[in-house]
């Protein structure tokens, strides 16, 4: 396996094209999936997740891994199910038969599906057998997965509409109004008032054009935050963009990174950046995908926080809570467990081990990505595995030496 070591410039220069979004490119192309081809959806993101769903979709029968795909996994559950007359078996990987599906399903089953566990109740792998689903109206638990939620509701205009009513803590419900902003440029007729989301029969023949990625922005405002005399250029992010992980701009305007746009996309400016000064205590569960690097981030900066709503990060590509606070230890800090729904860090520290420092991303891109700005304050810090990052932004070792980090093989 790979290892990379990585050495930090004094400042960072750089215009970076980032991805575009692999969650509204797996929505459009399921919803242009289910309209059998009559939507076209521009600017699709070209990692791993999107792929293995855009070769999913072309599917009509057998065994499809979606690898760590747990995206497609929700996703293709509920598309599958619809398909009258096609029966597949779908997996993925070991990390994948860990995370649960069991809300999806019932909630599905509910609906006419007919899906069976080929091994452990309420966990992939799934045998999924398409069918005439009818529409109607259902209650999900908002608490759980925001995933689970998009899956039903992009399929409600396939099968006749219907009504979602959200129980308990609704968790990413930007997710949630995402899907429906990508529901309606497709031609579908959502509406979403307090914990009921509405949804009409039918979709109209409207194409999809993909944003650039604002979750891949996250390790770019760390550097921007690290080296602060940088000069960097985010290409095609937009003020008014329909993701939730556009709130990278009130984050960062906390430690004095002002995001300035411009018809091409936004500049970091650090001119007033502010760096280590009071504690900082944040609500995560509408960001859940920022958390990595800004858990990371913040303890670089040695700027004491807590942040609550991160239950979901327990079932992502890995336990990311558990994997925080095993690869800060390498680093020195000592990251606080609060149950499943808090973290916090307030200067506690300990001995730093192996140097320079070997981070294991625990197979998970986002943990990859939120650790490598670490290296400004850690020269030569080491990732294993650095592959994992082309689930999501497979140009991000490349952008990184165009904004002048040094990126070798370890020994």
């Amino acid at each position: 396996m790979m290892n990379l070591q990585i050495t930090a410039p004094e400042r960072a220069r750089a215009t970076i094209a980032l991805p575009f979004s692999k969650s509204i490119t797996n929505r459009a192309l399921l919803i242009a999936a289910l309209c059998d081809g009559r939507h076209q959806v521009v600017h699709q993101a070209l990692c791993d997740d999107s792929v293995v769903m855009s070769e999913a979709l072309t599917r009509s029968s057998g065994n499809i891994d979606v690898g760590a795909a747990g995206t497609a996994m929700r996703f293709l559950t509920a598309y599958f199910a619809t398909r009258e007359a096609v029966t597949v078996t779908l997996d993925g990987s070991a990390r994948m038969r860990q995370r649960p599906i069991g809300g999806l399903v019932d909630t599905l089953r509910q609906l006419g599906a007919h899906i069976d566990y080929m091994g452990q109740e309420g966990f992939p792998p799934l045998r999924i057998t398409g069918t005439a689903m009818h529409g109607g109206d259902v209650v999900m638990d908002g608490s759980v997965s925001s995933q689970y939620i998009s899956a039903v509701m992009m399929i409600l205009p396939a099968i006749g509409g219907g009504s979602i009513l959200l129980s308990g803590d609704i968790v990413s419900a930007p997710y949630i109004h995402m899907t429906a902003a990508v529901m309606r440029d497709m031609g579908a007729n959502v509406d979403i008032t307090g914990n009921r989301i509405t949804i009409a029969a039918g979709y109209a023949g409207n194409d999809c054009v993909v944003e650039a990625d604002w979750s891949a922005a996250a390790p770019w405002y760390a550097i921007a935050a690290l080296l602060p005399e940088s000069s960097i250029t985010l290409n095609s992010l937009s003020a008014d963009s329909i993701q939730g992980d556009a709130q990278l701009v009130a984050l960062g305007s906390k430690l004095g990174i002002a995001s300035q746009f411009t018809a091409d996309g936004v500049n970091l400016d650090t001119s007033h950046f502010i760096g280590c000064c009071c504690s900082c205590f944040t609500d995560m569960s509408d960001t859940p995908d920022l958390v990595p690097s800004w858990t990371v981030l913040l303890c670089l900066l040695e700027r004491s926080f807590r942040m609550t709503g991160v239950r979901t990060l327990r079932h992502k590509e890995s336990d990311r809570i558990e994997a925080l606070r095993e690869e800060l230890a390498k680093l020195g800090y000592v990251l606080k467990v609060e149950g499943d729904d808090a973290i916090s860090w307030y200067g506690e520290r300990c001995d730093i081990g192996q140097r320079p420092p070997v981070i294991d991303p625990h197979g998970d891109h986002r943990l990859a990505m939120a650790f490598a700005p670490a290296a400004a304050r850690f020269p030569g810090l080491i990732i294993t595995d650095p592959e994992v990052v082309e689930k999501s932004y497979p140009a991000f070792w490349r952008h990184l030496e165009k904004a002048g980090f040094k990126i070798k093989l370890a020994q």
